[in-house]
Protein backbone atom coordinates (compact mmCIF):
# COMPACT_ATOMS: atom_id res chain seq x y z
CA UNK A 1 0.00 0.00 0.00
CA UNK A 2 2.98 2.43 0.80
CA UNK A 3 4.08 1.94 -2.65
CA UNK A 4 0.89 3.10 -3.92
CA UNK A 5 0.09 6.18 -2.14
CA UNK A 6 3.86 7.16 -3.14
CA UNK A 7 3.15 7.09 -6.97
CA UNK A 8 -0.01 8.54 -6.49
CA UNK A 9 1.43 11.21 -4.64
CA UNK A 10 4.41 11.92 -7.41
CA UNK A 11 1.90 11.91 -10.05
CA UNK A 12 -0.07 14.33 -8.72
CA UNK A 13 3.14 16.65 -8.76
CA UNK A 14 3.70 15.78 -12.62
CA UNK A 15 0.70 16.57 -13.54
CA UNK A 16 -0.99 13.14 -14.78
CA UNK A 17 -4.77 13.53 -14.81
CA UNK A 18 -7.81 11.83 -12.99
CA UNK A 19 -10.15 12.12 -15.42
CA UNK A 20 -10.36 11.79 -18.87
CA UNK A 21 -9.06 14.89 -21.21
CA UNK A 22 -6.47 15.98 -23.51
CA UNK A 23 -2.90 14.86 -22.75
CA UNK A 24 -4.65 12.92 -19.48
CA UNK A 25 -3.43 9.30 -18.29
CA UNK A 26 -5.97 7.97 -16.15
CA UNK A 27 -6.73 5.41 -13.67
CA UNK A 28 -9.11 3.12 -14.37
CA UNK A 29 -9.52 4.36 -18.17
CA UNK A 30 -10.68 0.36 -20.03
CA UNK A 31 -12.91 -0.28 -16.48
CA UNK A 32 -16.18 -0.10 -18.55
CA UNK A 33 -14.69 -0.57 -21.98
CA UNK A 34 -12.72 -3.29 -21.45
CA UNK A 35 -13.10 -4.69 -18.46
CA UNK A 36 -11.61 -8.14 -18.73
CA UNK A 37 -8.22 -6.12 -19.37
CA UNK A 38 -5.99 -6.74 -16.77
CA UNK A 39 -6.44 -10.32 -16.25
CA UNK A 40 -6.09 -11.13 -20.07
CA UNK A 41 -2.80 -9.69 -19.76
CA UNK A 42 -1.69 -11.44 -16.49
CA UNK A 43 -2.66 -14.56 -17.65
CA UNK A 44 -0.64 -14.01 -20.40
CA UNK A 45 2.67 -12.46 -18.85
CA UNK A 46 2.02 -15.44 -16.33
CA UNK A 47 2.30 -17.66 -18.50
CA UNK A 48 5.68 -16.18 -20.61
CA UNK A 49 7.26 -15.81 -17.29
CA UNK A 50 6.82 -19.43 -15.97
CA UNK A 51 7.75 -20.83 -18.85
CA UNK A 52 11.08 -18.56 -19.03
CA UNK A 53 11.96 -16.47 -15.82
CA UNK A 54 14.04 -14.23 -18.07
CA UNK A 55 11.28 -12.96 -20.04
CA UNK A 56 10.27 -10.89 -17.56
CA UNK A 57 13.09 -8.70 -17.66
CA UNK A 58 12.53 -8.69 -21.85
CA UNK A 59 8.85 -6.99 -21.50
CA UNK A 60 10.20 -4.48 -18.80
CA UNK A 61 13.13 -3.57 -21.17
CA UNK A 62 10.17 -2.97 -24.20
CA UNK A 63 8.68 -0.48 -22.30
CA UNK A 64 12.38 1.39 -21.26
CA UNK A 65 13.25 0.86 -24.85
CA UNK A 66 9.79 2.85 -25.94
CA UNK A 67 9.41 5.44 -23.79
CA UNK A 68 12.85 6.49 -24.67
CA UNK A 69 12.35 6.83 -28.48
CA UNK A 70 9.71 9.44 -28.81
CA UNK A 71 7.70 8.64 -25.44
CA UNK A 72 6.05 5.68 -24.62
CA UNK A 73 4.08 5.26 -28.13
CA UNK A 74 4.58 1.53 -28.74
CA UNK A 75 6.70 2.62 -31.73
CA UNK A 76 9.32 0.08 -30.99
CA UNK A 77 6.65 -2.93 -31.72
CA UNK A 78 6.13 -1.23 -35.73
CA UNK A 79 7.80 -3.62 -38.31
CA UNK A 80 9.61 -2.22 -41.11
CA UNK A 81 6.98 -1.02 -44.32
CA UNK A 82 6.89 1.36 -46.44
CA UNK A 83 10.32 2.65 -46.49
CA UNK A 84 9.89 3.49 -42.73
CA UNK A 85 12.95 0.77 -40.27
CA UNK A 86 11.72 -0.24 -37.71
CA UNK A 87 13.40 0.87 -33.87
CA UNK A 88 13.98 -2.97 -33.80
CA UNK A 89 17.01 -2.70 -36.52
CA UNK A 90 18.71 -0.05 -34.51
CA UNK A 91 22.18 -1.21 -32.42
CA UNK A 92 20.16 -0.84 -28.76
CA UNK A 93 17.67 -3.36 -30.20
CA UNK A 94 18.80 -5.59 -32.85
CA UNK A 95 19.76 -9.23 -31.71
CA UNK A 96 18.75 -8.08 -28.60
CA UNK A 97 15.72 -6.58 -27.68
CA UNK A 98 12.51 -9.65 -27.25
CA UNK A 99 9.31 -10.51 -25.88
CA UNK A 100 7.12 -9.00 -29.19
CA UNK A 101 5.66 -12.36 -29.63
CA UNK A 102 3.85 -11.97 -25.94
CA UNK A 103 2.43 -8.68 -26.79
CA UNK A 104 0.92 -10.36 -29.90
CA UNK A 105 -0.69 -12.34 -27.95
CA UNK A 106 -1.96 -10.20 -25.62
CA UNK A 107 -2.98 -7.89 -28.20
CA UNK A 108 -4.96 -11.09 -30.28
CA UNK A 109 -6.59 -11.49 -27.12
CA UNK A 110 -7.56 -8.16 -26.53
CA UNK A 111 -8.81 -7.62 -29.82
CA UNK A 112 -11.29 -10.69 -29.33
CA UNK A 113 -12.22 -9.23 -25.77
CA UNK A 114 -12.57 -5.77 -26.81
CA UNK A 115 -11.62 -4.80 -30.53
CA UNK A 116 -10.10 -1.93 -31.32
CA UNK A 117 -9.80 -0.49 -28.01
CA UNK A 118 -6.54 -0.84 -26.00
CA UNK A 119 -3.80 0.78 -27.49
CA UNK A 120 -0.63 -1.02 -27.83
CA UNK A 121 1.16 1.12 -25.68
CA UNK A 122 -1.48 1.06 -22.92
CA UNK A 123 -0.30 -2.88 -23.06
CA UNK A 124 3.75 -2.57 -22.43
CA UNK A 125 3.08 -0.39 -19.62
CA UNK A 126 0.50 -3.03 -18.57
CA UNK A 127 2.93 -5.85 -18.92
CA UNK A 128 5.97 -4.08 -17.48
CA UNK A 129 4.40 -3.60 -14.14
CA UNK A 130 2.65 -7.39 -14.04
CA UNK A 131 6.60 -8.57 -15.41
CA UNK A 132 8.14 -6.90 -12.28
CA UNK A 133 5.19 -7.81 -9.91
CA UNK A 134 5.81 -11.45 -10.68
CA UNK A 135 8.99 -11.86 -10.14
CA UNK A 136 8.62 -10.49 -6.38
CA UNK A 137 8.54 -6.70 -7.37
CA UNK A 138 6.49 -3.92 -6.19
CA UNK A 139 3.37 -3.63 -7.86
CA UNK A 140 2.13 -0.17 -8.91
CA UNK A 141 -0.95 1.48 -10.59
CA UNK A 142 -0.56 2.15 -14.59
CA UNK A 143 -1.96 5.04 -15.34
CA UNK A 144 -3.62 4.06 -19.35
CA UNK A 145 -5.04 6.09 -21.87
CA UNK A 146 -2.39 6.07 -24.53
CA UNK A 147 -2.37 6.02 -28.14
CA UNK A 148 0.03 4.37 -30.46
CA UNK A 149 2.63 5.97 -32.69
CA UNK A 150 1.86 5.78 -36.42
CA UNK A 151 5.76 6.04 -36.92
CA UNK A 152 8.99 5.08 -35.47
CA UNK A 153 12.20 6.35 -35.04
CA UNK A 154 15.23 3.86 -36.01
CA UNK A 155 17.57 7.07 -35.75
CA UNK A 156 16.08 7.93 -32.22
CA UNK A 157 16.52 4.13 -30.99
CA UNK A 158 20.64 4.41 -32.11
CA UNK A 159 20.71 8.16 -30.28
CA UNK A 160 18.67 7.58 -27.35
CA UNK A 161 18.67 5.00 -25.89
CA UNK A 162 21.60 4.64 -22.99
CA UNK A 163 24.67 2.49 -24.11
CA UNK A 164 26.32 -0.52 -21.85
CA UNK A 165 29.23 1.54 -22.17
CA UNK A 166 27.89 4.78 -21.12
CA UNK A 167 29.58 7.25 -18.70
CA UNK A 168 27.94 8.58 -15.88
CA UNK A 169 27.68 12.41 -17.57
CA UNK A 170 26.46 10.36 -20.52
CA UNK A 171 23.37 8.85 -18.15
CA UNK A 172 22.67 12.04 -16.52
CA UNK A 173 22.55 13.56 -19.95
CA UNK A 174 20.91 11.14 -21.72
CA UNK A 175 18.15 10.66 -18.29
CA UNK A 176 17.80 14.33 -17.81
CA UNK A 177 16.63 14.76 -21.77
CA UNK A 178 13.76 12.62 -20.88
CA UNK A 179 12.64 14.70 -18.21
CA UNK A 180 14.18 11.99 -16.06
CA UNK A 181 16.47 12.76 -13.25
CA UNK A 182 19.24 11.06 -10.94
CA UNK A 183 17.23 9.39 -8.68
CA UNK A 184 14.82 8.46 -11.60
CA UNK A 185 18.23 7.11 -13.40
CA UNK A 186 19.84 4.94 -10.61
CA UNK A 187 16.23 3.44 -9.58
CA UNK A 188 15.32 2.22 -12.78
CA UNK A 189 18.98 0.85 -13.41
CA UNK A 190 17.91 -1.10 -10.76
CA UNK A 191 15.94 -3.06 -13.13
CA UNK A 192 19.08 -4.84 -14.20
CA UNK A 193 18.24 -6.76 -10.96
CA UNK A 194 17.16 -9.38 -13.54
CA UNK A 195 17.80 -10.57 -17.12
CA UNK A 196 20.98 -11.05 -18.76
CA UNK A 197 23.55 -9.07 -21.12
CA UNK A 198 25.34 -10.18 -24.13
CA UNK A 199 28.90 -10.10 -24.49
CA UNK A 200 29.16 -7.73 -26.36
CA UNK A 201 27.74 -5.63 -23.90
CA UNK A 202 30.09 -5.95 -21.29
CA UNK A 203 33.25 -7.57 -22.78
CA UNK A 204 35.23 -4.59 -22.80
CA UNK A 205 34.89 -4.09 -19.42
CA UNK A 206 36.36 -7.10 -18.63
CA UNK A 207 39.35 -6.95 -20.66
CA UNK A 208 40.36 -3.34 -20.53
CA UNK A 209 43.36 -2.63 -18.49
CA UNK A 210 42.48 -2.06 -15.18
CA UNK A 211 45.03 1.32 -14.99
CA UNK A 212 42.54 3.34 -16.77
CA UNK A 213 39.62 2.81 -13.79
CA UNK A 214 40.24 4.31 -9.88
CA UNK A 215 38.67 1.21 -8.91
CA UNK A 216 38.85 -2.15 -10.82
CA UNK A 217 36.55 -4.36 -9.52
CA UNK A 218 37.57 -7.14 -11.02
CA UNK A 219 41.34 -7.04 -9.65
CA UNK A 220 39.28 -7.96 -5.99
CA UNK A 221 36.93 -10.53 -7.52
CA UNK A 222 39.16 -12.59 -9.59
CA UNK A 223 36.40 -15.13 -9.70
CA UNK A 224 34.03 -13.13 -11.21
CA UNK A 225 36.29 -12.11 -13.58
CA UNK A 226 37.37 -15.66 -14.56
CA UNK A 227 33.59 -16.72 -14.75
CA UNK A 228 32.91 -13.65 -17.29
CA UNK A 229 36.21 -14.19 -19.92
CA UNK A 230 34.96 -18.04 -19.89
CA UNK A 231 31.55 -17.13 -21.03
CA UNK A 232 33.02 -14.34 -23.13
CA UNK A 233 36.30 -14.64 -24.91
CA UNK A 234 38.27 -11.66 -26.25
CA UNK A 235 37.18 -12.50 -29.42
CA UNK A 236 33.90 -14.09 -31.16
CA UNK A 237 30.80 -15.28 -29.49
CA UNK A 238 29.32 -11.58 -29.09
CA UNK A 239 25.49 -13.10 -28.31
CA UNK A 240 26.78 -15.34 -25.40
CA UNK A 241 24.94 -14.28 -22.53
CA UNK A 242 25.74 -13.64 -18.42
CA UNK A 243 23.55 -12.74 -15.75
CA UNK A 244 23.07 -8.65 -15.13
CA UNK A 245 22.84 -10.22 -11.56
CA UNK A 246 24.77 -13.07 -10.81
CA UNK A 247 23.62 -14.03 -7.07
CA UNK A 248 19.34 -13.71 -8.64
CA UNK A 249 19.37 -13.25 -11.78
CA UNK A 250 15.91 -13.95 -12.46
CA UNK A 251 14.35 -12.14 -9.21
CA UNK A 252 13.23 -8.61 -8.78
CA UNK A 253 15.20 -7.62 -5.55
CA UNK A 254 17.72 -5.31 -4.43
CA UNK A 255 20.87 -7.36 -5.11
CA UNK A 256 21.90 -5.38 -8.25
CA UNK A 257 23.13 -2.31 -5.61
CA UNK A 258 24.90 -5.00 -3.75
CA UNK A 259 26.56 -5.94 -6.55
CA UNK A 260 27.74 -2.67 -6.93
CA UNK A 261 28.98 -2.07 -3.86
CA UNK A 262 30.83 -5.36 -3.87
CA UNK A 263 32.28 -4.93 -7.08
CA UNK A 264 30.11 -7.17 -9.72
CA UNK A 265 28.27 -5.15 -11.27
CA UNK A 266 28.50 -6.48 -14.95
CA UNK A 267 28.16 -3.56 -17.43
CA UNK A 268 30.59 -0.92 -17.62
CA UNK A 269 27.45 1.86 -17.15
CA UNK A 270 26.11 -0.36 -14.03
CA UNK A 271 29.69 -0.36 -12.39
CA UNK A 272 30.24 3.82 -13.69
CA UNK A 273 27.16 4.81 -10.71
CA UNK A 274 29.49 3.53 -7.92
CA UNK A 275 33.19 3.79 -9.86
CA UNK A 276 32.50 7.86 -10.85
CA UNK A 277 30.63 8.97 -8.27
CA UNK A 278 32.63 8.12 -4.93
CA UNK A 279 30.29 10.53 -2.59
CA UNK A 280 27.59 11.91 -4.26
CA UNK A 281 24.04 11.92 -4.66
CA UNK A 282 23.91 8.71 -7.00
CA UNK A 283 26.38 6.79 -4.91
CA UNK A 284 24.36 7.63 -1.80
CA UNK A 285 21.13 6.10 -3.47
CA UNK A 286 23.07 3.13 -4.55
CA UNK A 287 23.95 2.48 -1.06
CA UNK A 288 20.58 3.36 0.30
CA UNK A 289 18.82 0.75 -2.11
CA UNK A 290 21.12 -1.58 -1.10
CA UNK A 291 20.29 -1.61 2.46
CA UNK A 292 16.57 -0.91 1.88
CA UNK A 293 14.86 -3.28 -0.38
CA UNK A 294 11.58 -0.87 0.61
CA UNK A 295 13.17 2.18 -0.62
CA UNK A 296 14.48 0.53 -3.65
CA UNK A 297 10.59 -0.77 -4.15
CA UNK A 298 8.92 2.61 -3.52
CA UNK A 299 11.52 4.84 -5.83
CA UNK A 300 11.36 2.09 -9.01
CA UNK A 301 7.65 2.44 -8.83
CA UNK A 302 7.47 6.09 -8.88
CA UNK A 303 10.32 6.10 -11.17
CA UNK A 304 8.47 3.68 -14.07
CA UNK A 305 5.12 5.51 -13.30
CA UNK A 306 6.93 8.90 -14.07
CA UNK A 307 8.79 7.62 -17.09
CA UNK A 308 5.82 5.91 -18.61
CA UNK A 309 4.33 9.30 -18.66
CA UNK A 310 6.96 10.48 -21.31
CA UNK A 311 5.67 12.51 -24.72
CA UNK A 312 2.45 10.61 -24.62
CA UNK A 313 -0.13 10.53 -27.22
CA UNK A 314 -3.60 11.12 -26.12
CA UNK A 315 -6.87 11.19 -27.89
CA UNK A 316 -6.53 12.63 -31.26
CA UNK A 317 -2.46 12.12 -31.14
CA UNK A 318 -2.31 9.07 -32.13
CA UNK A 319 -4.03 5.68 -33.24
CA UNK A 320 -5.31 2.37 -31.24
CA UNK A 321 -3.48 -0.06 -34.15
CA UNK A 322 -5.54 -3.33 -34.65
CA UNK A 323 -2.10 -5.49 -34.73
CA UNK A 324 0.98 -3.69 -32.94
CA UNK A 325 3.55 -5.03 -35.28
CA UNK A 326 1.86 -2.08 -38.18
CA UNK A 327 -0.20 0.83 -38.15
CA UNK A 328 -3.87 0.74 -39.23
CA UNK A 329 -4.43 0.79 -43.38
Amino acid sequence: MGVLLSVLLLLSLYGVGTSGGEGALVLGYYQEKCPLLEEIVRHSVERAVYREPRMAASLLRVHFHDCFVMGCDASVLLDSFDGMVSEKQAVPNLNSLRGFEVIDEIKYNLEEACPYTVSCADILAIVARDAVELRGGPRWEVWLGRRDSLKASFDGANKFIPAPNSSLEALIANFGQQGLDERDLVALSGSHTMGKARCLSFRQGIYEESTERQYDPFQRYTTFYDTLQSICPETGSDNRLASLDHVTPFEFDNHYFLNLLQGTGLLPSDNALINEDHEGVISRLVWTYASDTEAFFRDFANSVVKMGNINVLTESGGEIRRTCRFINT
